[in-house]
């Protein structure tokens, strides 16, 4: 049951997530690494890259809110918990990435929250078994988008690079937990329709 105490909640921690206010649990991998000579065109594809990465990990954390809000079954929420969780860590990893490079996250985050948290209770209101699928084929597409970024990526900057990837290990190990929960395929014409949405949004963010 939704309460006025859990929509305050919900709306506080909506706020932090789209001012860029996230908090790691974990060490931040590009820390490790040494920083790079980036010239300014350089510079400048690096920082677009990891906006559309802050920005879908600011849809990650409505989905995942949203979706664990609308499911009454603990195992799910608890693995949606702990996907957030580490969700979370991205969105922080890479808007400290974003200030390093001298850049903004996006403009548009409230946008990208509302309608990624509108998205997520959609999939959790078609049952566990959507929901998940719902997940999965999300995860699926990020990894792909993630490691396209490994692809673009300037070769010396080692500390992008660093974040990515292990985020890309984390999207692929929270799409395999969904799975193994009882996810079910989506329909080819939803998997096109979420490809389109995220087209729009990769597209748009690089620059806004």
């Amino acid at each position: 049951m939704i309460t006025m105490n859990n929509l305050i909640i919900h709306f506080d921690r909506a706020l932090r997530v789209v001012s860029g206010q996230a908090h790691a649990s974990r060490p931040n991998p590009g820390n490790l690494q040494a920083d790079a000579e980036l010239d300014d065109s350089e510079r400048q594809h690096s920082a677009g890259l990891m906006r559309v990465n802050h920005v879908g990990e600011i849809c990650a954390q409505a989905l995942y809110d949203s979706q664990r809000q609308f499911t009454q079954t603990k195992a799910i929420q608890e693995q949606f918990l702990h996907s957030g969780i580490e969700e979370e860590d991205h969105l922080a990893w890479t808007a400290d990435r974003l200030r390093e490079l001298n850049s903004r996250i996006s403009l548009l985050s409230p946008l990208w929250y509302a309608g990624a948290y509108a998205c997520g209770a959609i999939a959790a209101k078609c049952g566990d078994a959507a929901s998940l699928g719902f997940v999965v084929e999300t995860e699926k597409q990020v990894e792909a988008h993630l490691a396209s970024h490994l692809q673009q990526l300037p070769p010396q900057d080692a500390k992008s690079r660093a974040i990515v990837e292990q985020m890309r290990v984390d999207e692929i190990a929270h799409g395999a937990a969904a799975d193994a929960l009882g996810a079910s395929q989506l329909p080819v014409p939803v998997q096109f329709a979420m490809k389109g949405l995220a087209k729009v949004m990769t597209t748009t963010a690089y620059y806004i």
